[in-house]
């Protein structure tokens, strides 16, 4: 007879007659119908016990090869409330930047060439590709739908729950939600007004939406930014239920760079405010802006244009390259165009001077032109031509690795003022051979997983921390003292 626990507690434990094999389970991870009978005689339950045993071994030993598909074994555990703890063995240690690898490279079934990524707090993963494909990833990474929708190119991509994912594209107008699990369009949202006839037949460019990880995230409001053929532009805020527009915010006319559809908006739900960028590049280089709203009352309350606007001289011909923030930590990254140096800004004590720039070094002398930056778990990972870099805080990225001093020297440069340059480490995380595949094109974060896509390349790689990451290695010589 098998036994197995929930989480490590002592309860009540029901024994289960699973097609004739004997286990014993504690009654709280099991559903109502088992956990509440009342007999005292092992339940009968009537499938198969070998794939049970094996969802019993891969919670009891992560780093072990299953023995059926993870998408059989997660399917089978919803049967014993065991679901949840089965995902957590299978999934990958947390991500940790300077020491993740590329795990594996998921292909599309077709025209594998991806337009946009939509990854979930479980891992799993909704890829646009091709001619509007969509192609639907269990958080095993197991495919499980692909479908072609109506749009000629999906160029921006969420996910909603349960199972919906809400797309736009740059060659089509209008918002659209999709049905991953029956592969079919559910609904369209366009941005009209009867008063203004240049509001018409208006593409989305970037959406913002925060897939429900908690009951809290479930009522976070959809963002997109919607562009007309007269470069008229905003952001419109929708009702993640009924997918009615509730909020205009920041309508422009877009006739000049510093009034271009935002290519980037972040809700920051806790401090009330919508970030949003917008850049642009061409033969004399890089200009945008970025600009900070009050969600409330719909005012700008912090905005900065380069080249130009505010900052310091020296920085005048050096324009950001590309631009996100860090939700957890209220920081603003951007990544300088020329020198390819990082800025950071503190969210909670912006001015007319609020960067910290920080310099990779050698390999990333290069210069940032053509690199994309995305802000996940706390680290900052950056796309440059000769590779991938990773920027963490000497506290986040220490984790065992770092010496007590430079911990120590850490913590005295935190102060009141804001960020300290001295307080943040890189390193370079991928082969010579990673780097000859081609530069980054899309970097996404879901779960413990980094999705990433390189132009004119199929597929799209993953980026997990190996199941060695902080293992001490331990020579002969040491062993003997």
């Amino acid at each position: 007879m098998e036994a197995a626990g929930a989480g490590g507690r002592r309860g009540t434990v029901k024994q289960l007659n699973v097609g004739g094999k004997l286990f014993a389970l504690e009654a709280s991870s099991l559903p109502i119908s088992l956990s509440l009978s009342p007999s005292p005689n092992p339940i009968f339950v009537d499938r198969d016990p070998a794939l049970l045993s094996a969802i019993l071994s891969a919670i009891r030993a992560p780093s072990a090869a299953p023995a059926f598909p993870a998408g059989v074994l997660l399917d089978e555990a919803h049967s014993y409330g065991l679901h949840d703890q089965l995902l957590a063995a299978l999934s990958p240690p947390p991500l940790l930047g300077f020491s993740a690898s590329r795990a594996s490279t998921l292909s599309p079934p077709s025209e594998p060439f991806p337009t946009a990524l939509a990854p979930r707090h479980d891992g799993s993963l909704c890829l646009a590709h091709g001619a509007g494909l969509l192609t639907h990833y269990s958080p095993a990474l197991e495919h499980l739908t692909t479908f072609r929708t109506h749009l000629h190119r999906i160029t921006s991509l969420r996910q909603l729950p349960p199972g919906l994912a809400v797309a736009g594209s740059s060659l089509s107008p209008g918002l659209h939600v999709y049905d991953l699990l029956k592969g079919r369009h559910v609904a369209s949202v366009q941005w009209s007004d009867p008063t203004d006839l240049r509001v018409q037949k208006a593409k989305v460019i970037a959406i913002a939406a925060r897939p429900a990880a908690d009951a809290a995230d479930k009522n976070s409001p959809i963002l997109a930014t919607f562009e007309c053929p007269h470069r008229e532009n905003c952001i419109l805020v929708f009702d993640p239920v009924t997918l009615k527009p509730i909020q205009e915010i920041g309508r422009q006319t877009g006739s000049a760079a510093k009034s271009s559809a935002p290519g980037r908006v972040v809700h920051l739900q806790e401090l009330g405010l919508v970030f949003a960028a917008s850049v642009s590049s061409g033969a004399f280089g890089y200009s945008g802006y970025m600009r900070l709203w009050d969600i409330r009352s719909g005012d700008v309350v912090w905005e900065t244009s380069e080249p130009g606007g505010v900052g310091r001289s020296s920085r005048f011909g050096d324009p950001f390259a590309d631009v996100d923030v860090d939700v957890k930590q209220q920081i603003l990254y951007k990544v300088c165009s020329k020198s390819g140096d990082i800025g950071a800004a503190d969210l909670r004590c912006l001015g007319k001077d609020p960067w910290v720039y920080m310099s990779s070094g050698p390999r990333g002398s290069g210069g940032g032109h053509g690199s994309v930056l995305h802000c996940y778990k706390s680290q900052v990972f950056v796309s440059r031509k000769d590779g991938l870099e990773v920027w963490s805080r000497l506290e986040e990225q220490s984790n065992g690795t770092a010496n007590l001093a430079e911990q120590t020297r850490a913590k005295e440069n935190i102060n009141n003022e804001g960020i300290n340059e001295n307080c943040f480490r890189s390193c370079y995380v991928d082969t010579e051979e990673d780097a000859d595949r081609g530069m980054i094109h899309i970097m996404e974060g879901g779960g413990d997983r980094l999705f990433v896509t390189r132009e004119e390349m199929q597929g799209v790689e993953v980026w997990e921390t190996s199941q060695l990451a902080g293992a001490i290695s331990l020579s002969l010589s040491s062993l003997l003292v």
